[in-house]
Formats: structure tokens, sequence, C-alpha cells
């Protein structure tokens, strides 16, 4: 059954949806210390800085604590990003990755893509471990190699989330890592009201990711929700 609330859904405050229950003050006071755990440096807040003068979101130290574990958990020597921003995310799959590891990140802006190269140079990684393709990410992944990722991080337009799920099974190897950044929608995933596409689009991913027999699946409650599965 699913455990996403639908348009036509009353909800009270007792209600839980599946596994999903409700958020408690307590849990939010855990959940924001944690989220700020882990201290970023001086290039991860100017690259910050940045993504915020271009209106762009960023993903949470939190999250980007969580990026770096994930990356170092599999040994990450190959990782496509899809959404480079101003290089938030990618200085964190970078900290995580085998020291001759290589990012391939996507992004349809070459100016934000500029600002990365910056934060990656300012945080000493050398300009060979990171590969930067501007162009739009359904154009670009297909011309990547089939099980050659060890980590797939997505954070770009959520109307292609289930395009971007079907090409990382493509690009990981068997026990590869693919990331969602955003799940929660502030909130709106798990909201009964009326909700926009994109919304409605991240709670079929949702699902998809979770009645898979291909992936082995977690979603992280940290910044605005890490959909995190394993390829089997």
């Amino acid at each position: 059954m699913c455990g996403f609330p639908r348009a036509a859904d009353t909800v009270t405050p007792r209600q839980s949806w599946g596994q999903e229950r409700v958020i408690t003050g307590n849990r939010q006071t855990g959940w924001a210390f944690a989220d700020a755990y882990v201290a970023e440096d001086d290039a991860l807040r100017w690259a910050r800085d940045r993504a915020r003068e271009a209106g762009l979101r960023s993903v949470s130290p939190g999250a980007g604590a969580a990026l770096q574990l994930l990356a170092a958990a599999v040994d990450a020597k190959a990782v496509a990003e899809i959404g480079t921003g101003c290089g938030v995310s990618g200085i964190h799959l970078l900290h995580g990755m085998r020291p001759d590891g290589v990012l391939t990140t996507v992004d349809l802006e070459p100016e934000h893509q500029q600002f990365a190269r910056h934060a990656f140079r300012a945080c000493g990684f050398a300009s060979n471990r990171a590969r930067f393709i501007p162009g739009r990410a359904l154009e670009v992944l297909p011309r990547l190699a089939d099980s050659g990722y060890d980590l797939v991080f997505c954070d770009g337009d959520r109307l292609e989330v289930l395009d971007y799920l079907a090409e990382s099974l493509r690009l990981l190897r068997p026990g590869g890592l693919v990331v969602f950044e955003g799940v929660f929608a502030s909130g709106r995933t798990v909201d009964a009201g009326p909700q926009p596409s994109e919304v409605l689009r991240l709670r079929e991913l949702l699902r998809t990711v979770r009645e898979s027999a291909d992936l082995v699946p977690s979603l992280l409650p940290v910044g605005d929700g890490l959909l995190c599965a394993v390829k089997r």
C-alpha cells in the first residue's frame, strides 16, 4: 500500500501514512542539530554564497556530510553528478572520494560551473579531479559509460527524476549508489493538499525506488531529504 498522501485524503494531527509518522518538535530540534554537526570551511561557505546570489538551492551541511560519507563508504573512484550548481555538493563528494577519483558533473549553466571550478581549486583539488560537462542531463548521461560509476548524485530538474533513475541504473556498477536530493520538497511530499507536478513526480520516484527489486533503498532525513539506494 502506498505510504504517501493523495490529494483527496484528509489528515488529522495523529494520522500517519503507512510507515511515515508525524514530525514532532523534538525531532525537528534533533534534526537541526544533526544537520549542523559537521562544520564547513571557507571554500564551502564561498560556494554557498555564490549559489545564494544566483538563486540556487544548495545541499545543507548535513546533507553534504552524508554525501561525503556515502562516497567514502563505496570507496568511490567515479561519481556522476546531475546539477553542478556552484560546487557545494561537488566539494563534499570529492572529499569523500578516493584521492584518484574523478567527479563528472553536468549542468545547464556554464557560468555556475565556473564558480564550482573556483571553489574546487580553493579546496585544493587538482583540476583533473573534476570533469565539467555543460548541457541538459538527459542529453549528456546517455554518453557516459555503462556500469562505469560508483555513485550517481541527482540534484536536477524534479520533473525528470524518473529518467535520472533509469539512467543511473545503467551507469552504476553493482553495489553502486544512487542519491536524490530534495525529495521532501520542503514538506510538500507528505502534505495531503493539492501539489504541483514536480511534487507528484517525487512521490512517484519514492514509490518506484521503494518497490524496485533492483534496489536497496533508504530515506535519510537530512537537509531537504536524501533518497539513497544501492544497486543490487
